[in-house]
Formats: C-alpha cells, structure tokens, sequence
C-alpha cells in the first residue's frame, strides 16, 4: 500500500445489510421486482430474469438499493458486485449485500478492489464454507479496503474507467473475431455437402455408413492404460484394451449431444456415445467432417434427457462424394481446419494477454503505482 494511504475496513466506512429472506408462506405485501445473485454481473446487472417477491411498504428502506449502492453477492459468486445506476430504487433479496459508502465517491474504488482480489484468488479467503462458499456479513464488515485521499482516488478510477473500456472494446473484437473464424470454417465444410458436383450422388446416410452405440464400461472395471475412453464429452480416461481399431468417428449420443471426435489410434468408445462401425469404403476423415457440420441436436429422440438414436440419422437423405473425389475434400477441409486453428488461437492468446493486462493495472492500481 502506498505510504499516506489508510486501510480501512467496510464496517468503519459503509453501511451494509442483506437483503429480504424468500418465504412465500410469510412474506406479505404487494409483488415488487427484486434482485438475486444471479441478476448482479461485475460491474452490470442481468436484468433479463427479474422475479417479484411480496413486500410491505415499511420494508422499502431496509430491502431496496438506491442510486450508488453496491450490491455484492454473498453466495453464487460470492464477491461479485456492480454498483446501482439508476435513479428508480431496487428490491433486493437475502443472498445479496447492500454497501452503502459514508463517502459515496467510494463505490467505484471499491468495486475495483474487490475485483482486483477476485483476480489475484485472495477474495475467497474471506469466505466461509467447506462446500458452498459464502461471503458473510460478519466477513463484509471486516473486510479491509487501501484508502488514497479522494483526489487521488479519483484520478485512478479515471484511468481505470479508460483502460477497461478500451480493454473491453478490444476483447469484444476478438472475441468477435474467434466467432467469425469458427463460422467461415463451418460455412465453407458445410458448402462442401450443400452442393452437388460430379459423380455425386443423392444417398441414405445408412447407405454410406453404419453407427453402432458404444459399449459401457464404468470407472471400476478401467484398468489404467494408454486406451482413449471416449465419451459423449470427449476423451475423460485411459484404459488398458481397446474394442474398436482406428481411425474412428464418434458422436456424443447422450449428455453431450452431438460432439464429434476423430481418433487416430485404438480407442474404446463409451455407451453415451455412437461410433462409425463401417466406412463402407468411404473415407474416415471426409465422415468426421460431414458429421462435424451436422446438427445433429434436431435428431434428439430423448424426452427429459437429450438422446440421439441411430435410427435417427440413417435414413437421412444427403448429397454424397465419389470416393475417387474424397481426398481431395478431406485435404482442403484439414487446411481450412489448420488456419482455422491458427487464428484461434492467436484470438485466445490475446484474450489471455487482456486479461492478463486487466490484473496487472489493478495490482499497479492498488499499489500507488498509477
């Protein structure tokens, strides 16, 4: 902390309270829009999922946030919070702390603080709980917060306020910019099999393929093992044998429905899964690509649980290739993949870098060094 600065904590400087208990069998008064945990983001609010709870008109001051307060999650996420902008006050309910400042120039300092700590990982040492974590309101009161004078405060919430708007601009692009990658791959393999060229034909995809549901087998009965166990979510194990030589095509069947994987040595895949039991000559690879811009989600045969049914899928009516013509697909697919891949991960590596960015201002912030 920089020298001139104070430590206080929240009791000494803030007023703070939980909000109403949900009790339908109790709670009297006229349905007013409350919030929850769910409804408080960092620095935002989710108001696309507001409930009403009954409240009584003497209960406005004790259970609604106004202009300026901070509301915190004690649950949930606990630390999360996001200060109240609006001029109309809010309902809130008892999973959610309401932190109103002697001193209200201080909310946004302080919302910046604990976001600084929920970076660092040193919020949660302020929670209870072995399981189910919470922030208390006895832990709240305790709380500590670096206190520059308001001048100085004000000056680096200034730079804060700049630097996490530019640095939520430039996520926003490249986030944008990972969704576009994804889309043109999709677009161009998907246009592959819209299309009719020559020697292609029109054809059942049972005619071209036959899937077979996976075998079960639970984590007792793995013996450890170089064996990929493939589940509707992926590989999650490793066995000793395996039942199904490569190369391979599975589809996650149940649970995760509709994840394809491609497998490239023996594997064993899961009941929650199908797997390509005959290529019938096709290639392996040019399958997985069909399979990977198929959604499959509208084949789901499940009622309460999502389930896809082989049956399903082997009537469905497609253009297909020629075998001789194959090849050349797969190879221009796995280029596209490749580039695919490359720019996204050159996206996530700059998504890192900017969060990385965000943690580093807040640690300097915190530190005088602004």
């Amino acid at each position: 902390m920089k020298e001139g600065w104070e430590k206080k904590a929240v009791g000494e400087i803030a007023a703070h309270s939980l909000g109403k208990m949900l009790d339908k069998a109790k709670n009297k008064g006229e349905p007013k829009p409350y919030l929850r945990n769910l409804n408080v983001r960092w620095f935002d609010f989710d108001l696309s999922d507001v409930l009403e709870m009954r409240f009584l008109p003497e209960e406005a001051t004790k259970y609604t946030a106004i202009k300026g307060d901070v509301l915190i999650c004690e649950g949930g996420y606990p630390g999360r919070a996001a200060i109240w902008q609006r001029d109309e006050p809010i309902y809130f309910q008892k999973a959610l702390h309401r932190v109103r400042f002697n001193e209200p120039e201080r909310n946004k300092w302080f919302l910046y603080y604990l976001l600084s700590k929920d970076l660092d990982g040193t919020l949660r040492n302020h929670f209870n709980g072995a399981g189910i974590q919470h922030f208390t309101g006895e832990a709240l009161a305790q709380f500590e917060v670096p206190l520059p004078l308001l001048p100085e405060q004000h000056r680096i919430v200034g730079i804060l306020d700049e630097a996490f708007e530019g640095i939520a601009t430039a996520k926003a692009n490249a986030e944008k910019n990972l969704e576009n990658a994804r889309a043109v791959f999709e677009s161009e393999m998907n246009a592959f099999f819209a299309k009719k060229g020559n020697g292609w034909k029109e054809t059942h995809i049972g005619e071209q393929l036959t899937l077979q549901r996976g075998f079960d087998i639970t984590k007792s009965e793995q013996v450890d093992g170089v064996v990929p166990v493939v589940s509707s979510g992926g590989i999650k194990s490793y066995h000793s044998n395996a039942i199904v030589s490569a190369p391979g095509v599975v589809i996650g069947r149940k649970g995760t429905l509709g994840k394809v994987f491609y497998l490239e040595k023996d594997f064993w895949p899961h009941d929650t899964t199908l797997w390509v039991k005959d290529f019938k000559g096709n290639n392996p690879k040019l399958i997985y690509y069909f399979f990977l811009g198929l959604d499959v989600k509208k084949f789901d045969s499940g009622a309460a649980n999502p389930a896809l049914n082989r049956n399903n899928i082997h009537p469905l009516l497609v253009n297909w290739p020629p075998i001789s013509q194959q090849a050349s697909i797969v190879s221009t697919l796995d280029s596209l993949s490749a580039e695919t891949e490359r720019l996204e991960s050159i996206y996530k590596r700059k998504l890192s870098a900017l969060d990385a960015l965000k943690k580093s201002l807040l640690h300097d912030a915190f530190t005088g060094k602004l």
